[in-house]
C-alpha cells in the first residue's frame, strides 16, 4: 500500500487542509466528510459516499482530482454491467483486418496468433485506465447500486490488490493504487463485504446555511434575497413526502433557471411556471395544488424572512 507521501502532495497534510482545498474548488464540505476523505487518502482505502441523488457524491470525485490534479477516470455503474465492459476489449474488427492482411502476405499461423493479442488492438474500459495510468488516478465509480451483485463481486477482487490478469498479455498490476471514490443512491443495499474494504460517510441534504453557502458560491450573481428565498422554498419542499426530493443539484439548476428569467426576487407565479426544474415526476408536481404550493410559499418567505433578521442581529 502507498505511504501518505505517496499519496498526498504536502499542503494535504491534515484534515483543514483538506476542507480548504475543496473549498478552492467552490465544495463546501463539513469536517466530518472532510476527515473521511483525508483518510481515505492517507491510508489508501477507498471512500463509500452513500446518499440521496443530488446531494454532491460525484462532485466529490471530480473537485479531488482538480485538488489533487489528478486525472479522472469515471466508471458509470449500470444494470448488466460485466467485467469486459469495465476492464477491457479487444477490437475484434482491427484484428479481423489486420488477420486479413497478413493472410494476404503469407504470414504464418505463429505470426499470425502473436500479432493478434497486440496492445494495439486492447481497447481500455476504465478499470483497466485507472490500473494502468500515471500518476495514480482518482477512480470514480459511480451508482454502483445500479449494478448486478455479480459485479460487486468482481469489483471486491479488483479493489483488493488492483491487478488484473489478461490471458494474452499476462498480469498487470497498478504501479501506484488509484485514489477510489465509490458512490451509490441506496437503491438496493451493497454487500457487506464491499463495504468493508472502504471507508463509509453518509452524505445528506445540506442544511440551510449550508445549501445557502453552496448557492451563492455556485451562483455569484445571484441576489442575496433570492437566494435566501430559494434555500428556504427547497428546505420546505423536502418536508414533504415526495417520491423524489429535490438535491443541490435541483436547487443551483433552478437558480440558474430564476437567473435566466431576471428574477429578483421568488413570486408565487414563478415558482408555479418553473416547478418542472426542481420536480421531476408528475405525482409530485401533482401533489403542490394551487392550495399546497401558495402555503408552502407562504412558509419559505416566512424562514427566509427569519433568517435575514437572524443575520442582521448576529
Amino acid at each position: 500500500m502507498s505511504g501518505p507521501n505517496e499519496r498526498l502532495p504536502g499542503e494535504l497534510a491534515d484534515v483543514a487542509a483538506v476542507s480548504a482545498a475543496l473549498a478552492e474548488q467552490d465544495y463546501i464540505a463539513e469536517r466530518g466528510l472532510a476527515t473521511a476523505i483525508f483518510l481515505s487518502l492517507q491510508l489508501g482505502k477507498p471512500l463509500f459516499l452513500e446518499g440521496e441523488a443530488g446531494v454532491g457524491k460525484t462532485e466529490i470525485a471530480k473537485v479531488l482530482a482538480s485538488a489533487l490534479e489528478r486525472p479522472l477516470i469515471r466508471l458509470q455503474c449500470y444494470e448488466g454491467l460485466d467485467a469486459s465492459a469495465a476492464l477491457y476489449e479487444w477490437n475484434y474488427a482491427a484484428q479481423l483486418l489486420h488477420l486479413r492482411a497478413m493472410e494476404a502476405g503469407g504470414a504464418g499461423t505463429d505470426a499470425l496468433q502473436a500479432a493478434l493479442f497486440h496492445e494495439r488492438f486492447l481497447l481500455e474500459r476504465p478499470l483497466l485506465q485507472a490500473i494502468r495510468s500515471a500518476p495514480a488516478p482518482v477512480l470514480l465509480i459511480d451508482e454502483v447500486d445500479r449494478a448486478d451483485e455479480e459485479f460487486e463481486a468482481f469489483l471486491l477482487e479488483l479493489l483488493s490488490d488492483f491487478q488484473v490478469s489478461i490471458p494474452e498479455l499476462g498480469t498487470i498490476r497498478a504501479a501506484a493504487p488509484p485514489i477510489v471514490i465509490i458512490t451509490s443512491n441506496r437503491t438496493r443495499e451493497i454487500h457487506d463485504a464491499l463495504k468493508r474494504r472502504c471507508l463509509y460517510f453518509w452524505i445528506d441534504y445540506p442544511s440551510f446555511r449550508k445549501e445557502l453557502t453552496i448557492l451563492q458560491r455556485k451562483q455569484p450573481q445571484v441576489e442575496e434575497i433570492l437566494a435566501r428565498q430559494i434555500t428556504a422554498f427547497i428546505q420546505e419542499l423536502r418536508r414533504l413526502e415526495l417520491f423524489k426530493r429535490p438535491g443541490v443539484a435541483e436547487t443551483l439548476d433552478w437558480t440558474a433557471a430564476l437567473i435566466a428569467l431576471d428574477q429578483q426576487a421568488l413570486s408565487l407565479e414563478v415558482v408555479g411556471d418553473t416547478l418542472g426544474v426542481i420536480l421531476k415526476y408528475q405525482d409530485d408536481v401533482e401533489q403542490l395544488d394551487d392550495e399546497a404550493l401558495e402555503a408552502l410559499y407562504a412558509r419559505a418567505h416566512l424562514e427566509a424572512d427569519r433568517r435575514q433578521v437572524s443575520n442582521e442581529t448576529a
